[in-house]
């Protein structure tokens, strides 16, 4: 049952994600800003943590997951170091998938052969 509600969760982002492109005139760009925005400002609210609590990966892998993951590391820098937690926080939350993010796509683009788009 975990699988399942993960796909819904998770589809429905997507869902979202694609109808904010094909029906407005928004960038994957923008797009990826205002779900990654949205998952902070939607945890600082209390809004995003039942979601999280139902959809698991499915609400935590794709982009607001990511400011989900940024607005909890601040919440608990900010509790344990004050003020200057709001600056060290979402990095220390994140850095690893940030690594992660980078090690892979520097391998990848060590095995295949990237080519501009024009």
């Amino acid at each position: 049952m975990d699988y399942i509600r993960a796909f819904i969760v998770g589809g429905l982002i997507c869902v979202i994600g694609q109808l904010l492109m094909d029906g407005t005139k928004l960038t994957p760009a923008h797009v990826l800003v205002a779900f990654v925005t949205s998952g902070v400002i939607l945890t600082a609210i209390g809004v995003y943590e039942p979601i999280v609590n139902i959809g698991g990966a499915g609400a935590t892998v794709p982009l607001p997951g990511f400011g989900y993951s940024l607005a909890k590391g601040v919440f608990k820098a900010v509790n344990e170091d004050g003020l200057i937690g709001v600056f060290t926080g979402g990095m220390q939350a994140t850095a690893g998938g940030v690594s992660a993010a980078i090690f892979f796509g520097y391998i990848m683009s060590l095995i295949f052969n990237p080519k501009s788009k024009s």
